[in-house]
């Protein structure tokens, strides 16, 4: 599987097909047990010698993992810090940002998500929508090569799941390498550039929206497709 930079996947699939221990295959947040995984030419939690593949050290582990933006179905917010403390915590602690820079990128970011005025504000007076949104502009202040989403509206009243898809729009219209486990079936529709499904912890079928949720050929993706659609 090829994922290009500025593409948009989408993962479709049952639950427990895989998708989700996918991504965290991808941050090595879970281990692979055979294969490889790259990102921007980079192994993910291994280095190779010679034929052997050995499994790197904590540190340069986060140093790696610091490249690869995630954003989980439960938000994660810190509760006991701000919504601005929340975004400003891992660009002065990891990528050592002045508080300065990391403090004026987090106020542009929350412009972008729409939540300028809710710098001061602790997680817990937030709607869900809100703090999805913030979780987001949070992973963005790492300045991250890629950006992975977890199912990340399926904790989401309906009401506020297109506020959170809005902002997912607007960075794949601004060049962002996404992968979206999503059931968004619209979403996937109008944003991705290619449309996987897995199932059984397998790719099924993968390809351009027009073609995997308008004429799928596995009997499976079709099956599944009558299902959500």
């Amino acid at each position: 599987m090829t994922v290009r930079t500025g593409e948009v996947m989408c993962l479709l699939g049952p639950s427990g097909s895989g998708k989700s221990t996918f991504l965290r295959c991808i941050n090595h947040l879970e281990k692979i047990d055979a294969g490889t995984i790259s990102v921007a030419g980079e192994l993910v939690g291994y280095r190779r010698q010679g034929d052997r593949l050995h499994e790197l050290r904590d540190a340069e582990i986060a140093t790696r993992r610091a490249d690869i933006g995630m954003v989980f179905q439960s938000f994660n917010l810190f509760p006991h810090m701000t919504v601005l403390q929340n975004l400003m915590e891992a660009p002065v602690g990891v990528r050592r940002e002045t508080p300065r820079v990391a403090r004026e990128r987090a106020l542009d970011l929350l412009s972008v998500v729409g939540l300028a005025d809710k710098a001061a504000a602790y997680p817990r007076s937030l709607s869900g929508g809100q703090q999805q949104r913030v979780a987001i502009a949070r992973a963005l202040a790492m300045r991250p090569k890629l950006m992975l989403f977890d199912e990340p509206t399926s904790a989401l009243d309906p009401e506020l799941v297109g506020e959170v898809l809005d902002v997912m729009r607007g960075l794949a219209d601004d060049g962002m390498t996404m992968i979206v486990v999503t059931h968004e079936i619209g979403f996937a529709r109008e944003v991705a550039d290619t449309v996987t499904f897995m199932d059984g912890g397998v790719v099924v079928e993968s390809g351009p929206p027009a073609q995997v949720l308008g004429a799928p050929t596995h009997e499976r993706t079709r099956s599944f497709l009558a299902k959500v659609l």
